[in-house]
């Protein structure tokens, strides 16, 4: 068996960092999806790419998949610089502001 551990991305809708946090380890598939003639549904027999399993940390799904015998591949997460002003948002608000307020 193949799987992936990696740091889940916060989504487009998302604004905070919530579940993202964790490390998660998924299955690689097994076989290949089908689609069912009749209503067009796609199918796999394999069981074990529903399976996510979550971590708090990156040792802890190695040491996991060291136990099972797991073949597992571990993917860093890319670091991303935050986005902090001097003053925040107060600053859109501030009496001592330098120059024009317009929108």
């Amino acid at each position: 068996m193949r799987a992936r551990i990696y740091k889940p991305a916060r989504n487009a809708m998302q604004s905070g960092v919530a579940k993202t946090k964790g490390w998660v380890l998924d299955f690689a598939p097994a076989s290949a999806r089908e689609v069912d003639p009749l209503m067009g549904w796609t199918s796999s027999s394999d069981t074990q790419t529903q399976v996510r399993l979550r971590f708090d940390s990156k040792q802890a799904a190695l040491e996991y998949a060291r136990e099972k015998g797991i073949e597992a591949q571990v993917f860093e997460p890319k670091t991303r610089k935050a986005n902090i002003r001097a003053r925040g948002y107060g600053e859109n608000f501030a009496t001592d502001r330098r120059g024009a307020w317009t929108h």
